[in-house]
């Protein structure tokens, strides 16, 4: 082939890279295969950060993070076949949790692709019902579209993740040097329907009581300021999802607190007493509605970008599709009643502020859960982030657990998978590098991608790690017990934490007493380091808050 020839053309795995610096992708995070070496190759010579980690469910969760922490595509990329399957759970998570994910996977060849081979699998098949779209590049030529509309898929409400497969033989191609990324498209503010706003102010006009329930979408749009105003300007209590928290600060008047706690809790009570729902970014995959409005009478005001999802305790009664913010905003202007929030919802923080400052002086061991949620609120500050694992760890923190800014206690409430927390601190460390980051995780969730260590200790990310440990599955032991009269099959036993984490060159702390929790936190969180702190903890207190509240009538 001829100089000439050779200057017209390039490698088409440098031309996908070049389209994810088009994106502003600055990390993939996976594992490389013989089948995509190209495409990692030259990530080598690009502005994008290759962050190589031990398990592709690990790279998944960390483009999920990243994703939900910065509003842009968190990119995973994996080899054919099993590692391409290994995304599949963080893949799931982000689609179920609203949050934009670019998954890219090698396949097998073209020329083989349409046959029993080795290592193939249907791989666009096995991704399409757990993502906005899943598609395989027939040619390199088609990449530059192709990965344009996967991040305008992913990131367009509702977000999710989408999944591409590279074929080998594609990847090595050779493309015209005249092929470029395309363009990214802008985004603009919708604004809400005049004659939407009209209705819902007249639905507030005649209610007796309304309740305001923000959930994430409200996070993702960035309402937090317009939230307050609206709360302030009608004097609304509000609710948060899980999901939700900290969107509305939990020390603002009219904080009611988080909602979604297995039994009748106290923000629950808010909800009975309510007759007008103002849900705010909630999505029905956060928490079931029935937990709400179980009667299904309350008349529901949805606010956000898309629309609602059909379900039976969930009759919208208006509809506002539009920029979350601009909707709040314009609402507060067309509702003309003011409603007295004080009582309800102060009786309400009261109580949960109460347990919190009686958890603080608990000094039993092992620790008790609400001494371990007192003493993380202490050691953390008010933008520092919190990843706290699905189990009983996210029971106690979602639940009791005070967020002031938004995304700053993060758990999976869409899918609920363990595992998520410790690959997630290491890509919210590096979205966040100037806050400090917590992966709470429960023993069990922990052995689930522990092998993340290693990455962060390699990387230079400090990230610190406390383990909730009880050597059983906690969260299961709490609802058998709840549901069975007893449990079976939870129980397990561990490793020495301490020096499984010096093995990977972490630093590593078990704390002993109840006052020892607070300054050996403080202390892993001040160094610049990786650490594991393993604590003891008493989850006889699962039982008995759960019987406390399921004996709960009237908190006023």
């Amino acid at each position: 082939m001829s100089t000439q020839a050779d200057a017209a053309q390039a490698d088409a795995a440098r031309l996908l890279v070049r389209t994810l610096e088009a994106e502003g992708v600055e990390y993939v995070f996976g594992i490389p295969g013989e089948e995509n070496i190209h495409f990692v190759n030259a990530l080598t010579d690009s502005s994008i950060r290759y962050v190589l980690v031990r398990h592709e469910q690990g790279a998944a969760f960390m483009a999920e993070i990243y994703g939900r922490l910065t509003g842009k595509a968190g990119v995973a990329s994996a080899t054919l076949g099993p590692g391409a399957i290994n995304l599949q759970l963080g893949v799931a998570d982000a689609t179920t949790n609203s949050t934009p994910v670019v998954a890219i996977s090698a396949q097998v060849g073209l020329d083989r692709i349409y046959k029993e081979s080795h290592q193939i699998v249907d791989l666009v098949s096995l991704f399409r019902p757990i993502t906005k779209w899943s598609e395989l590049a027939p040619t390199a030529e088609a990449l530059p579209e192709m990965v344009r509309k996967a991040f305008k898929t992913a990131q367009t409400e509702r977000p999710g993740a989408v999944y591409l497969a590279i074929p080998e033989d594609v990847e090595s191609a050779k493309v015209a040097a005249s092929l470029k990324p395309l363009p990214r498209n802008v985004v603009r503010p919708q604004e809400p329907s005049p004659a939407q706003i009209a209705r819902a102010a007249d639905v507030i006009a005649l209610a007796r009581q309304p309740i305001v329930l923000a959930g994430h979408g409200a996070t993702r749009d960035g309402a937090s300021q317009a939230l307050i105003h609206f709360s302030e300007h009608l004097g609304l209590p509000v609710a948060t999802t899980f999901n939700g928290k900290g969107v509305f600060p939990d020390d603002h008047r009219n904080a009611l607190g988080a909602v979604g706690f297995m039994r009748h809790d106290y923000v629950n009570f808010g909800f009975d007493e309510a007759d007008v729902l103002i849900a705010v970014g909630y999505e029905l995959q956060e928490f079931d509605p029935i937990k709400i409005n179980p009667n299904g009478d309350k008349k529901i005001i949805h606010i956000h970008r898309s629309a609602a999802e059909v379900d039976d305790h969930y009759p919208v009664e208006v509809g506002i599709q539009g920029d979350i913010s601009r909707s709040l905003r314009a609402l507060a202007d067309a509702a003309h009643r003011r409603f007295d929030v004080n009582g309800t919802g102060r009786r309400i923080r009261e109580l949960m502020r109460a347990e919190l400052s009686a958890g603080a002086a608990e000094t039993g061991f092992p620790v008790s859960p609400r001494r371990v949620v007192a003493d993380i609120r202490e050691a953390m500050g008010r933008e520092d982030i919190v990843l706290a694992d699905t189990g009983a760890v996210k029971m106690w923190m979602a639940r009791m657990y005070p967020t002031y800014e938004p995304n700053t206690l993060l758990v999976s409430n869409g899918l609920s998978s363990m595992g998520f927390s410790v690959p997630g601190a290491i890509a919210a460390k590096l979205a966040r590098p100037d806050r400090k980051v917590l992966a709470a995780t429960g023993d069990g969730a922990f052995l689930m991608n522990s092998q993340e260590l290693e990455t962060a200790v390699r990387e230079n990310v400090p990230i610190t790690v406390l383990i909730w440990e009880d050597d059983a599955y906690g969260l299961i032991e709490w609802k058998m017990d709840l549901e069975l009269g007893r449990s079976s099959h939870i129980k397990f036993s561990n490793p020495d934490f301490v020096a499984y984490a010096e093995s990977f060159g972490a630093r590593g702390y078990r704390v002993t007493s109840a006052d020892e929790l607070l300054p050996t936190l403080r202390k892993a969180l001040a160094d610049d380091a990786v650490s594991v702190i393993t604590v003891p903890v008493d989850y006889s207190h699962n039982l008995q808050l759960t019987d406390k509240l399921g004996e709960l009538t009237d908190p006023f």
